[in-house]
């Protein structure tokens, strides 16, 4: 055989478990198999192994796999590197081996460095993350087969036992032999296409650097992230307990057959004399200031039942591991525009906020499954239950966490970006760029809980919307108005907040004005530590890192207003390709969070002997023994890197026995 250099994998297994819970407990089962491996070897056709058949795959392609001076490629390639950590470590012990301390938890699966991955390569550039789209858009000859669907639904998944088909709970190569070779040849294309990406973008590669990001990121999602069973539990059944309580409330108070039914109660609401279109969190907290008696009652109980955050809890019991960890929760690359990360199963990124002066009591009564008593002390117990959910998060014995964060990290870089001395010198001072806006917009001095405090919140407000070219709307949507602001003062705010920010409003309308001469003349432009290019068809944004942001088939379009506006192709919010118009503020948007993300990787990498189990947004969350002090973290997290030279960060963090804000 040909001295192997690189391996195109693509595999196809079987288990009874859903891998929307994800691959590391879907591989766990103790049914999983690999049914099909196809192997392309140095980038030329080698063959299918048909595994569920049979076949056996030879120990020189066994020892490639394993080895970590050979490059693996796959689509999504977490999937193929855990199943097969899996398979070859029950089927080939001999030869599997790992990584990793001794004390750390990632001992079960194969070390990412040797592994690429063609949806990140995709990501990179611009495309999609699907393997089909990515081949739709690309105009590959060779397509993803869409009769793969029919195959995985036959032989993949457990089948419901029938009559017709003998009372088999799952199907084999020989109960279907035609679909099963239309289904290998399904295995072999997908392989086919995955090395067609690779060739296509062999000019835009991947830098080293950022790999090494992956590959840091591939480690903190197999070390994964303890779950507290008993919280998970009783959780999920004081949850139902609420449930039926505020239902029998409700049913009580309204004699409805289905207290759930937005149906019946909006007609309940019409008999009363109000006619609701919807039953949404902001309609019913508005209808409830404006009625009162058992209609505000029972839209209060509506507003406690639609509270249930069951979901994260079930979420966290789905995807939990035979060790009590939860793994792959972070998505590389998930947002393709910027490259930040996206959450997985449990969804790290949007978790509610906890605001209880007494958590960890409520925690324990939680812990304990004492419904009445938590109802006595709170009443409101789905409310509490939301403000748990980081709290069932937890260190591994002897351990503790420490959280860490960014303060203020994308001002931090608009204002370091645009050069806007005052607001730099606001960080540099530590100061309160909230206080300071406010100061800056209304000429008068604001301190918190001190003088002028009460224009805090309209500086806040205005720092939260307003930075990326955002007006009323975005204050409006921010909840300027449910925080005390009237619509009069929302004009005169955005005003007065580009008025005080010269040199962050002229920043939108250069970036603008650079993104436009490199899509109409073709020509390369800098703003400051930021280049702007067109090439081959392609808008790249050089990031200070030395990444770049990616946009496919730039062109001038007029938009609504009748101005001149670049478009690019690119995946909308419902996930479709479609054209995007945007312009300078929206690219300065992509900008930041792009070196906001950038920052983040920073910092792991400076944290990397730390055993990192999570990270969100511009937060690390680190396992650790418990003499490690958390201002060490902070003041390694706060290094800023040698491609940002002056910018002034700063992290904050503390120590806790759970997850949690402090």
């Amino acid at each position: 055989m040909t001295n192997i250099i690189t391996l195109e994998l693509d595999i196809e297994t079987y288990s009874d478990r859903d891998i929307k819970n994800g691959v590391y407990r879907y591989a766990e089962s103790p049914v999983f198999e690999i049914l099909l491996i196809t192997v392309f070897v140095n980038g030329e056709p080698y063959t299918v192994y048909d595994i569920a058949s049979g076949d056996t795959v030879p120990d020189e392609i066994i020892q490639a796999i394993v080895s970590e001076n050979v490059i693996k490629w796959a689509h999504n390639a977490a999937f193929e590197r855990i199943c097969l950590s899996v398979w070859i470590r029950k089927k080939y012990p001999q030869y599997f081996r790992s990584y990793g301390s001794p004390d750390d938890t990632v001992g079960n699966y194969f070390n990412p460095i040797s592994w690429r991955c063609s949806m990140t390569l995709a990501a990179y550039n611009g495309l999609p993350l699907s393997l089909e789209s990515i081949g739709q858009v690309l105009g590959f000859k060779q397509q993803k087969l869409k009769s793969g669907k029919e195959g995985i639904r036959l032989f993949c998944k457990p089948v419901k036992p029938t009559k017709s088909n003998g009372m088999r709970t799952r199907n084999l190569p020989q109960d279907y032999p035609e679909k099963w070779e239309e289904f290998k040849r399904y295995n072999y294309i997908d392989v086919d296409v995955e090395l067609s990406i690779i060739k296509r973008l062999k000019n835009y590669p991947v830098p080293d650097f950022v790999w090494e990001e992956y590959h840091m990121n591939e480690k903190i999602n197999d070390r994964g992230i303890l779950v507290d069973p008993a919280v998970v539990t009783n959780a999920i059944e004081l949850d139902q307990i609420s449930h039926n309580t505020l239902a029998q409330e409700i049913i009580d108070k309204t004699g409805l057959e289905n207290p759930n039914s937005p149906a019946q109660l909006k007609a309940w609401l019409k008999n009363k004399g109000l006619n609701v279109e919807s039953l949404g969190k902001k309609e019913v907290k508005a209808l409830i200031e404006e009625v009162s008696g058992d209609i505000a009652d029972v839209l209060r109980l509506r507003q406690k039942i639609a509270k249930s955050s069951v979901k994260k809890y079930q979420a966290m019991q789905n995807s939990i591991c035979n060790d009590g960890r939860c793994r792959g929760l972070f998505q590389f690359y998930g947002a393709s525009r910027t490259g930040r990360f996206a959450g997985r199963n449990i969804q790290l990124q949007n978790l509610p906020q906890n605001h209880l002066p007494d958590l960890k009591e409520a925690r324990n009564l939680v812990k304990a499954g004492d419904y009445e008593m938590l109802h006595l002390l709170y009443g409101n117990v789905p409310g509490v239950l939301s403000e748990l959910i980081r709290t069932a998060l937890i260190p591994k014995p002897g351990y503790k966490y420490i959280v860490s964060d960014f303060s203020a990290i994308e001002a931090r870089i608009l204002s370091y970006l645009a050069g806007e001395q005052w607001r730099i010198k606001v960080f540099a001072d530590n100061g309160d760029i909230y206080c300071a806006s406010a100061s800056q917009m209304f000429h008068v001095p604001v301190k918190k809980n001190g003088r002028n405090s009460h224009l805090r919140q309209k500086g806040k407000v205005a720092e939260l919307a307003l930075g990326y070219g955002g007006g009323v709307g975005a204050m409006k949507a921010m909840g300027a108005l449910d925080q005390g602001l009237t619509e009069e003062e929302l004009q005169p705010i955005v005003d007065k907040w580009r008025e005080s920010n010269p040199k962050i409003t002229k920043y939108w309308w250069d970036v603008d004005a650079a993104v436009k001469k490199a899509v109409k003349l073709h020509l390369k432009s800098s703003i400051g530590c930021v280049s702007f290019e067109w090439v081959s068809g392609m808008l790249f944004i050089w990031l200070p890192s030395g990444r770049r942001l990616s946009y496919v088939k730039p062109q001038m379009c007029i938009n609504q207003f009748g101005g001149e506006s670049v478009s690019y192709m690119g995946t909308d919010r419902q996930k479709h390709w479609c054209r995007i118009e945007s312009y300078g503020p929206k690219f300065v948007e992509n900008i930041v969070q792009a070196i906001a993300r950038d920052l983040l990787c920073h910092a792991i990498r400076n944290l990397s002997d730390m055993f990192i189990v999570g990270h969100v947004h511009d937060e690390v969350i680190i396992e650790c023994p418990l003499d490690i002090n958390h201002q060490d973290i902070c003041t390694l997290m706060g290094q800023a890197p040698p491609w940002l030279p002056g910018i002034n960060l700063k992290a904050d963090g503390y120590s806790t026995e759970f997850y949690r804000k402090d």
